[in-house]
């Protein structure tokens, strides 16, 4: 299944094996009686109560007396320690321990079962209790009310020493939230004892609020309440220093008036109806370290026909409803939406029914992120117990006594963009993987290998091009927390496109007030993505538009002779260099391929303008970072572009056993030469419309095969639109390799005659051929005569020096020849190339042999 739930927590393993020793223990010493049945029947109380901030389980049983005992499991050591035991036979429904692990705050109620005597204080429900256990002393009551109290402590980020001070919240069914400052101090040694038990400061922060939930790991409460019917989502946020701030204010389109009371991570909840719980609304707030801001809200369900849910990306200031038709409802539902916080991914589903993976960094596009109905076995493996969602990817199963990392799962995934048919199930698994991958060796050699095999599966958008982005992307991605607002993720700006079994509706919310001034960590990174919403139009996404425009600039001076100044070229080249050399760094091992071999000036170009374009663009937007290191991003990003490209190329190279015979262009093309010149045209495909660079050497070689696969009016029919390029590494082994028969003849004046004029003069001279003499001539002649102004001459000729009885030549070469001679200084490589007015009349003479067939 794409979701793989990874235990990291049983309590029947990890618990039950201990207290049974411990049991054990106790009848061995005489201290207790009993015998494996009563054992098994004492712990079918055991449960979990809470899972603390630095990952501490709390848990409780009774033992056969029908006391109430409290025990911890140390994530870290994986060791169990019994906190205290309440001898009165009532039930915990809340329960915290400090840091220190030095108090324990808890909250009782009658126990259920039947004719067992009320053990609580007439007209009160429930007693909240503080207690010193280290080592157990004093009991304080807290509460004695009619009306359920939740505790929790808070856990400062500074643990290497105790603090004078714990604070401790107390959540009422009341709906208000009071802190309790706690002042501890040691007596007698390593005792710790409260000071002024009798009077305990404590603050009410939130009144009239009708959801809470906790963020154990960022020690954050977010609540709502209504103001007008409106309900407003707030959040405190706790600090080390034990102080705390109001962080922001922001209304949700979500109706809690008749709901009731909810609360969502303050430990386990028993008390929920959980025949009920399937017509419940849920509703959850999730953030990751990127700065996103999520509320996942599921309104109460009148009839299973229809599921509705709805997620609200604040960090990005639009929130999107879906809606989903249910199969075979006919089998009564007793599970609600489950909401998963996957870090950069959402998960919704309803076990049995549907699976949505939603893309919480990138949530614009429907296809980035993944749908599966029940008609995926997928769906059949997901866990179909309620599962609370806790901080960091952690998923506790409350019923089971299990506490699980909930990961994406690379195997499955892959599976999946190779057997699904659908495009858009194909896209968000390809993204999906990747970010599972995060750049991986192994992971992109099992996408490029499916990849070279199967380039034409997608029809809505381009594999090869939105494999090399998306790859890329995620190669830098950690670099710097805003490289999702600098860098493309995707190729496709646009998805219209329906996803089967699912329908979306976008709106624009509010986005929040925030109440403070100064902010750091999280608080920064959503605010900067806060402030890009609000001023970011259009937005920062990097593209190679002036790339384009500058290029074909140099292409065009460089055609005319008129190239700007040398220095500035240069540095374009170097910075090309530097982009080879970080590439060759990444692999040791030698290449199959015959790529960056050659210099291919057009590339070499093209990848430098891009490294200083993009290292402009990082130098905008990236304040603060250091130059050096925006220098080696950029060169790490165009590596792994021209990487992948290198990589595909030789997947396909390899896997059709090709080798180094095939460079040449006397042999004739396989069906293992025409895939890959097959696989090369579609990456061609690929970078030219994004306008990508190439590795040099890359076009020489697409050529190669295309003379050894294609016949001849293919061939310049691909030359002529531009699908292959002619290079001059190409053309120059094209000529020597290539014997002057007939049909090879008419191949190499075709391909002449298709070259830029300065190189189409420079591969003439290679070529021994009347017909190339002929073009070396015709060129010469222009050259010559675009200046030539008329003088008057001696129409007369001296015969004596004329080889030829042919006036009309004699009288043209002689022009020739006066025009050398006062130009001399003009064409100094004139004579070098032995290409003069006699060469001229003599290949004259050749080709009017040849027109007149003497």
């Amino acid at each position: 299944m794409a979701l793989r739930l990874v235990a990291d927590f049983d309590l029947g393993k990890d618990v039950l094996p201990w207290l049974r020793a411990q049991r054990a223990a106790s009848e061995a010493s005489g201290a207790g009686s009993g015998g494996a049945d009563v054992l098994e029947n004492d712990y079918e109380s055991l449960r979990v109560l809470n899972v603390e901030r630095n990952g501490n389980i709390i848990y409780t049983y009774k033992d056969d007396k029908g006391n109430v005992i409290f025990g911890l499991y140390d994530c870290q050591t994986r060791q169990n320690e019994l906190l205290y035991t309440f001898e009165k036979d009532l039930q915990v429904f809340s329960c915290s321990v400090n840091s220190e692990r030095t108090l324990l705050a808890a909250s009782l109620v009658q126990s259920t079962k039947e004719g067992k005597r009320n053990e609580l204080q007439p007209g009160s429900k429930c007693l909240t209790l503080l207690v010193e256990i280290h080592p157990v002393n004093n009991v304080k009551v807290l509460k004695a009310v009619d009306s359920y109290i939740w505790v929790q402590f808070l856990y400062p980020h500074v643990e290497s020493h105790p603090l004078p001070e714990n604070h401790l919240l107390l959540i009422s069914e009341e709906k208000y939230i009071e802190q309790l400052r706690i002042h501890v101090a040691q007596e007698d040694g390593n005792r710790v004892v409260i000071k002024n038990s009798g009077h305990l400061p404590r603050d009410r922060i939130a009144e009239d609020f009708v959801w809470a939930q906790w963020d154990m790991s960022e020690q954050r409460l977010y609540y709502i309440d209504l103001k007008k019917s409106r309900s407003i989502l707030k959040c405190i946020q706790f600090y080390a220093d034990e102080s705390y701030n109001l962080m922001f204010e922001v209304p949700l389109d979500v109706s809690l008036s008749n709901s009731g009371f909810k609360l969502v991570n303050f430990g386990c909840d028993y008390h929920q109806d959980r025949e009920k719980l399937s017509k419940h609304l849920t509703l959850c707030v999730f953030t990751n370290r990127t700065g996103s801001l999520c509320v996942c809200y599921s309104p109460k369900c009148a009839s299973w026909e229809q599921i509705t849910y709805s997620v609200f990306y604040i960090h990005k200031g639009h929130s999107k409803t879906f809606t989903t038709s249910l199969e075979n409802v006919g089998s009564h539902v007793t599970k609600g939406i489950t909401f998963l916080n996957l870090d950069y991914y959402v998960a919704v589903y309803l076990p049995g029914h549907f699976f949505h993976l939603l893309n919480v960094q990138h949530p614009d596009l429907i296809c980035h992120s993944l749908f599966l109905t029940g008609n995926n076995e997928m769906i059949d493996m997901l866990p179909h117990c309620p599962l609370q969602s806790l901080s960091g990817s952690l998923v506790l199963d409350c019923c089971s006594g299990k506490l699980y990392r909930a990961l994406l799962s690379q195997s499955s995934l892959l599976q999946l963009l190779q057997n699904t048919r659908l495009d858009c199930e194909k896209m968000a698994a390809l993204h999906c993987a990747l970010y599972c991958g995060q750049g991986t060796r192994f992971l992109e050699r099992q996408i490029i290998q499916w990849i070279s095999e199967n380039v034409s599966a997608c029809h809505s958008f381009d594999l090869i091009q939105e494999f090399i982005i998306a790859s890329s992307y995620w190669s830098v991605y950690s670099e710097t927390s805003n490289m999702d607002k600098l860098l493309p993720h995707s190729s496709v700006l646009t998805w219209n496109t329906e996803i089967p079994g699912i329908t979306l509706v976008t709106e624009d919310i509010a986005l929040p007030f925030m109440k403070v001034l100064n902010f750091k960590g999280y608080w920064e990174k959503l605010n900067s993505n806060l402030e890009y919403v609000k001023y970011a139009k259009p937005h920062f996404h990097y593209n190679n538009i002036v790339v384009r425009r500058e290029w074909h600039n140099l292409i065009s001076e460089e055609k005319t002779g008129k190239r700007r100044s040398t220095a500035y070229v240069r540095t374009i080249l170097d910075n090309a260099i530097k982009v080879i050399s970080n590439l060759e760094a990444r692999n040791l091992g030698p290449r199959l391929t015959p790529l960056l071999q050659e210099e291919d000036s057009h590339q070499r170009l093209l990848m430098g303008l891009m490294v200083s374009e993009l290292k402009d663009h990082f130098l905008r937007h990236l304040q603060g970072v250091e130059k050096k290191k925006i220098e080696q991003m950029v060169l790490d990003y165009i590596s792994k572009l021209l990487d992948l490209i290198c990589h595909i190329l030789e997947t396909s190279w390899r896997k059709h056993n090709l080798h180094s015979c095939i460079l040449h262009f006397n042999s004739r093309g396989s069906a293992a030469e025409f895939a890959v010149f097959h696989i090369m045209t579609r990456i061609l495909e690929a970078t030219k419309s994004l306008f990508l660079p190439l590795p040099p050497g890359f076009h020489t070689l697409h050529t190669i095969l295309g003379v050894h696969c294609l016949p001849l009016h293919n061939l310049l029919h691909c030359i002529d639109s531009g699908v292959l390029l002619l290079t001059e590494t190409a053309v120059v082994r094209l000529m020597k390799d290539l014997d002057n028969t007939e049909k090879n003849e008419k191949l190499k004046f075709s391909i002449i005659l298709r070259l830029p004029p300065l190189i189409g003069q420079k591969i003439c001279r290679l070529w021994d051929h009347p017909m190339s003499s002929n073009i070396i001539s015709r060129n010469h002649v222009t050259r010559l005569l675009q200046n030539y102004k008329k003088q008057p001459r001696n129409s007369m000729i001296d015969k004596s020096s004329v080889s030829v009885e042919f006036l009309p030549l004699n009288y043209f070469i002689e022009i020739l020849t006066d025009i050398e001679s006062s130009n001399q200084a003009l064409y100094p490589f004139e004579g070098h190339d032995n290409v003069d007015a006699e060469f001229v009349e003599e290949a004259a003479l050749k080709h009017t042999t040849m027109l007149l067939g003497l």
